[in-house]
C-alpha cells in the first residue's frame, strides 16, 4: 500500500487541529451559558431589545427608532417617520425617502425618492446622494439620468423618451436617454439646464427601459436597495449579547447590557458599583476567571502541540484563501514588500487607537508613532469587502515610490483585524482647505497642489511594468504634508493593467459619483481606460477652484448652480470670474488656466481629455497657449446642503459590466 499523500496528511492534522481548538470554544461556550445572570433587564434594555412597528414595515429593530422607539435604542441618521398605514419616512442628505421594504438579516432597505413619487417634474431637483460611511448601494444598482428644459425638438421615434414640465409657468421638455437615442442628443445634451442622477433597480430598469417615459414614475416608485452597515464595535456587542444604543449623539454607539452600558462590550471593564452589586455578578467574575485560566492552560498547550505553523488551520475557508493571498503577496514582493506588523503592534504605536483623524466608510484613521516617527494608521472595518480591497492597496502602493504618492510603511492582516500604515501627513486632506472664506491657501499654492497631483498621476499612468488606475480622485483623497506638497492616497479601488492595454474590463462601478467618469457607468461614453482618472483630476480641479466662488453675489441658493457649467459661460462671455480671494493678475491667470486645464480634462468623450502629460503641459505653459475647451456635458450635481457625491462603494456582484469584454458591454449596463 503506498503510503498516504502530503496533501492528506496535511488536511487530516489540519482537521485534527481544527477539532481541538472547536472544542476549547465549545467548552467556552459551557462556562458563558452555564454563568449566572447579571439581574433582571432594566426598562432600557427591555425596550430596545424588542422590535417595533413604523407604519407599513413591522419587525424593525437596531439602528432604527422613530414613532413608539426611543433615539437611544437606534442611531441619529436612521429616525424614522411613522404614520398608520403609510410608508415610513427616512431623512437622508436632504431629501425625504419613503421606506418600502427593511431586511433586517442582510442589513438592507428598500427605499424611494418620496418628492418623485407622484410627479417627475418636482419643484426642488436635486441628486441622490449618500455622504454616510453606513450607507452604500444594493448590488441590483443601476443609474437613471433626468434631463430637464432642453432646448430642441425631440424627433418622432424617439418621442416615447420624453416628459414635459410645467413648474414655472412654461412648458419645457425633458427626456431620459435610451441606447438608440444617442445618436441624436450626443451632441445635444450639454444645453438642457439641469440633469438628475436617481438611482433605481436596474433589474426593474430593463423591464421598462424600452416602454418610454410614460413607465418611469412607476419605475422610481419601486425605488432602489440600499445597505446599512453596523459598525464593528455594534458588532462586538451584539455578539456578548448587548444591544447597540446612542446614550449621546457621538458616533459610535455604546453597549447596553442586561446589568448595565458598557463601552464595548458586555463585560468590558467590569468594575463594581457601590455594595449593592447583585452577589450573582461576584459568582460571574470568579467563574469567568475560572474560565480564562482553562483558556489559556488549553492555548499554551495547543501552541507548543501543534506550533504557530497551523495558525492558518483555525481560519473559515475564506479567511485562509486570504491569508493565502497576502502570502503569495509577500512572496512575490520578497524584500520590497511592506513590513508586516501584528494587531498589538497597531495598539501600542497608536497608544490603543487614542487620537483619532477622521472617519470613513473604510474605518477610522488614527495618528501613531513608530520608532519616534508620526504615522497614520487607518483600521480598516472587518464587514467591508473580503479582503481583495486591501491586498489591492498593498500591492499597489507597494509598486510606487513618488513624491506625490502617499508612503505606505507597513501593514497588519490578522483575520479580522487589517490596518494599513501610512506617513503622517500633518495638514489633513485636501477637501478641509479649499471651501470658503477661511482657507488659507493662496492661489499659488492651489496651482503648486494641482500640478503635484497631475505629477503624481502622470508616473501612476506611465508606470514601469504597469499602470496603476486610482479610479477614486478628489480631494478627501489628496494629503498634504507640513510644506502643502500633495500626496495621493486611498488606493483601494486601483486597478493594475499592462502598459500595451489601452482598455480595461471592469467587474464593477468604481469611484465617486460627482468625480467618477461618465465611461465607467455607460459605453455610450467609451471604454475605460486612464482617461477615467483624468476626468476625476478635472472635476476636481474645478472643485479647487469653485470652493472659492462668490456664491452670494449671484444666488441665495447656492446649491443651485453647478460651478463648471458656471465657469464655461463666463470663460466664454469674458466676465468677471467673481471668485474669493483674487487680487492681481496672477491670481486670476492661475484661476483661469485651473478652469481651463478641469474643462478638457471632464470632457465627455475620453479621446477629447489629454494625457496627464498634456494636463501638467498646459498648466505649466502660458494661459495664452491653452485652446479653448469644447462644452462639455456634465452631469450637474444638485447640491442639497452639502456635498453632492454618491459613494458607490464596491457592489458584492456585477452589475452593470461584462466580464466578457475589453470594454463595457452596451448590453449589460444601464443606459445613461
Amino acid at each position: 500500500m503506498s503510503p498516504p499523500s502530503h496533501s492528506l496528511m496535511s488536511s487530516h492534522k489540519c482537521m485534527i487541529k481544527a477539532y481541538f481548538f472547536h472544542s476549547i470554544i465549545t467548552i467556552l461556550c459551557f462556562l458563558n451559558t452555564s454563568s449566572p445572570s447579571y439581574g433582571q433587564e432594566d426598562k432600557q434594555y427591555s425596550t430596545c431589545n424588542s422590535s417595533y412597528t413604523c407604519g407599513n414595515i413591522q419587525n424593525i429593530s437596531f439602528p432604527f427608532w422613530g414613532g413608539d422607539r426611543p433615539q437611544e435604542c437606534g442611531l441619529p441618521q436612521f429616525e424614522l417617520a411613522c404614520e398608520a398605514n403609510q410608508d415610513p419616512l427616512i431623512h437622508i442628505d436632504g431629501h425625504n425617502f419613503r421606506v418600502l421594504d427593511i431586511n433586517g438579516d442582510n442589513q438592507t432597505m428598500r427605499i424611494a425618492r418620496n418628492d418623485l413619487e407622484d410627479d417627475i417634474c418636482p419643484d426642488r431637483l436635486g441628486n441622490t446622494s449618500f455622504n454616510d460611511p453606513l450607507l452604500r448601494y444594493g448590488p441590483d444598482f443601476g443609474i437613471l439620468i433626468l434631463f430637464y428644459a432642453c432646448p430642441f425638438d425631440i424627433p418622432s421615434e424617439s418621442k416615447k423618451f420624453t416628459f414635459s414640465c410645467n413648474n414655472t409657468g412654461e412648458s419645457s421638455h425633458g427626456f431620459y436617454p435610451d441606447q438608440s437615442f444617442i445618436s441624436f442628443w450626443g451632441p445635444k445634451y450639454g444645453s438642457c439646464e439641469r440633469n438628475v442622477i436617481v438611482p433605481v433597480l436596474l433589474t426593474a430598469f430593463k423591464r421598462f427601459q424600452d416602454q418610454g417615459s410614460t413607465k418611469i414614475l412607476e419605475l422610481l416608485k419601486q425605488g432602489f436597495d440600499v445597505v446599512y452597515n453596523k459598525s464593528v464595535l455594534c458588532l462586538a456587542c451584539e455578539r456578548s449579547g448587548g444591544l447597540c444604543w446612542s446614550e449621546t449623539d457621538f458616533a459610535e454607539p455604546s453597549c447596553l447590557c442586561q446589568d448595565r452600558t458598557y463601552s464595548y462590550n458586555c463585560g468590558y471593564r467590569l468594575l463594581a458599583q457601590g455594595n449593592n452589586r447583585h452577589i450573582s455578578v461576584k459568582i460571574a467574575i470568579g467563574i469567568s476567571s475560572a474560565g480564562i485560566g482553562i483558556i489559556l492552560i488549553c492555548y499554551m498547550i495547543y501552541w507548543f502541540v501543534f506550533k504557530k505553523s497551523s495558525a492558518t488551520c483555525l481560519l473559515l475557508p475564506k479567511q485562509r484563501r486570504e491569508h493565502q493571498n497576502v502570502e503569495a503577496f509577500l512572496r512575490q514582493y520578497g524584500s520590497l514588500a511592506p513590513k508586516v506588523y501584528s494587531y498589538s503592534d497597531i495598539r501600542k504605536m497608536t497608544n490603543s487607537l487614542q487620537e483619532k483623524l477622521g472617519q470613513g466608510g473604510y474605518g477610522g484613521v488614527y495618528k501613531g508613532n513608530l520608532n519616534g516617527r508620526p504615522v497614520a494608521v487607518k483600521i480598516l472595518n472587518s464587514t467591508k469587502g473580503n479582503g481583495e480591497d486591501f491586498i489591492n492597496e498593498v500591492a499597489s502602493i507597494s509598486r510606487t515610490s513618488h513624491v506625490n504618492i502617499v508612503t505606505l510603511l507597513g501593514f497588519c492582516f490578522n483575520g479580522r483585524e487589517r490596518a494599513l500604515i501610512y506617513e503622517f501627513m500633518p495638514n489633513g486632506s485636501l477637501d478641509q482647505h479649499i471651501y470658503g472664506e477661511d482657507s488659507k491657501l493662496g492661489w499659488e499654492k492651489l496651482y503648486e497642489i494641482a500640478l503635484g497631483i497631475a505629477r503624481g498621476l502622470e508616473y501612476l499612468h506611465r508606470g514601469c511594468n504597469a499602470r496603476i488606475l486610482h479610479f477614486d480622485i478628489k480631494p478627501h483623497n489628496i494629503l498634504l504634508d507640513e510644506d502643502f506638497c500633495p500626496k495621493i492616497s486611498d488606493f483601494g479601488l486601483a486597478k493594475l493593467c499592462l502598459q500595451k492595454e489601452s482598455m480595461i474590463s471592469m467587474l464593477e462601478a468604481r469611484g465617486t459619483i460627482g468625480y467618477i467618469a461618465p465611461e465607467v457607468f455607460s459605453r455610450n461614453f467609451g471604454g475605460v481606460s486612464h482617461k477615467s482618472d483624468v476626468y476625476s483630476y478635472g472635476m476636481m480641479v474645478l472643485e479647487m477652484v469653485g470652493g472659492r466662488r462668490n456664491y452670494s453675489a449671484e444666488r441665495s441658493h447656492h446649491s443651485e448652480i453647478y460651478f463648471p457649467r458656471w465657469a464655461y459661460q463666463r470663460l466664454v462671455t469674458a466676465e468677471d470670474l467673481n471668485i474669493q480671494c483674487i487680487k492681481t493678475k496672477e491670481d486670476e491667470e492661475i484661476a483661469k488656466k485651473m478652469i481651463l486645464v478641469g474643462l478638457w480634462c471632464i470632457q465627455t468623450d475620453p479621446s477629447q481629455r489629454p494625457p496627464m502629460s498634456k494636463a501638467i503641459e498646459m498648466l505649466e505653459g502660458n494661459l495664452e497657449a491653452i485652446q479653448f475647451p469644447p462644452k462639455p456635458f456634465i452631469c450637474s450635481p444638485s447640491r442639497s446642503e452639502g456635498s453632492s457625491m454618491i459613494p458607490l462603494g464596491k457592489p458584492t456582484k456585477p452589475f452593470v459590466y461584462s466580464s466578457s469584454s475589453s470594454t463595457l458591454d452596451s448590453t449589460e449596463h444601464l443606459v445613461i
